[in-house]
């Protein structure tokens, strides 16, 4: 296979974990016979530096000519300034408009060498494996906004709306993956309060029945789900909701393997490149200092693989490497629990390796 990938390294620690990942695809693609090009390019703070754009047109055209981009971490406390006529953030929020991206993919998958790493008993968290899809480009971060009155009768409000359709595609999204997995799907949502609620339970209750029946099927309230992450999230495989609930959910789910350092995610549409990136930040008190864990970048390399590529075996040789790697017990500064460490280059040159046998 012949591939164009783009790399857009970001901020912070960004450029130091996708040069990791870069690594272990040129490995793949060196192992497997493929032939990826590598082109990088401008997004977030060091954009606005360099062109006063958080996103500039070149970095949209290539990426949209690319077969899949991978994405390191954007902003800083240089580009903090509330005043400021942009913000790192915003090319993030663009290129995804750009790309229609409208499904976030965040699996919450425990290494069980790392078991101990996880603020929950070994006995609730050891097994978890959940793959969640967050509607990206709906829901009330993009509903109609304003402000009224003044002083003790000011009133701010932010609507909620979701349409027929855009449950549908990311229902159907969810529950093909569901049917690659265990073949289960939980829909999350507010249905006992919430009118958008309602119109999500009613449609992918539809879409389930009559597109998925072979698929087990169930529902559960937003407040529920936030519970059950915690006593019991071996229960769950494929889980789908709407933007809001998502990136709360996600967040807190992200925290039952231990740490941010392991965890990738991938957004993706209906069609075009996905955009595939580390779920943490850019961590700019540590760039350049060889602390940064690039596992997650480099397993959303694997997910890179897997979605835009549909090479699976080089997909699962990665998370082979990776586990590979933790079992002989090779962690990064964050991973370590206060023991031996090993810095970002090694712990790149070491998942290499791994893939080389």
């Amino acid at each position: 296979m012949k591939a164009n990938l783009v790399l857009l390294p970001g901020d912070g620690i960004g450029p130091e974990i996708v040069s990791e990942a870069q690594r272990v695809l040129e490995k793949v693609a060196e192992l497997f016979g493929h032939e990826f090009s590598f082109s990088s390019q401008l997004i977030g703070g060091i954009s606005i530096d360099k062109t006063g754009d958080p996103l500039p047109q070149e970095t949209i055209d290539a990426c949209k000519a690319s077969d899949a981009i991978l994405l390191g971490a954007v902003g800083g406390p240089k580009w903090d300034d509330p005043s400021a006529k942009t913000r790192p953030e915003a090319g993030l929020l663009k290129i995804r408009k750009e790309l229609g991206l409208f499904a976030n993919l965040r699996p919450i998958k425990l290494f069980d060498q790392l078991v101990d790493s996880s603020p929950l008993k070994r006995e609730i968290i050891e097994g978890t494996d959940i793959l969640f899809f967050r509607e990206l480009t709906g829901g009330i971060y993009f509903g109609e906004s304003g402000r009224s009155g003044s002083g003790q009768d000011e009133t701010a409000f932010q609507s909620m709306a979701y349409s027929v359709g855009e449950v549908e595609r990311i229902v159907r999204m969810a529950a093909k993956a569901a049917q690659q997995r265990d073949n289960r799907l939980t829909s999350v949502d507010k249905a006992n309060v919430l009118e958008p609620s309602r119109l999500w339970r009613q449609t992918a209750a539809r879409v389930m029945a009559e597109e998925f029946p072979d698929v087990q099927y169930d529902v559960v309230l937003v407040d529920a789900m936030a519970m059950h992450l915690i006593n019991r999230p071996r229960d769950f495989d494929v889980v789908v909701t709407g933007n809001l609930f998502g990136d709360i959910l996600t967040d807190e789910a992200s925290m039952l393997p231990g740490s941010l350092g392991m965890l990738p995610s991938a957004s993706l549409g209906s069609d075009g490149p996905g955009l595939y990136e580390p779920i943490h930040g850019s961590a700019p008190d540590i760039a350049g200092q060889e602390l940064a864990n690039p596992l997650a970048t480099i397993l959303a390399a694997a997910m890179l693989l897997r979605h835009s590529l549909s090479l699976l075996d080089e997909a699962n040789a990665i998370e082979t490497a990776v586990a590979s790697v933790l079992a002989d017990g090779l962690r990064t500064k964050d991973i370590a629990r206060g023991g031996e460490h090993i810095g970002t280059q090694a712990m790149g040159a070491a998942v290499v390796e791994r893939l080389k046998k």
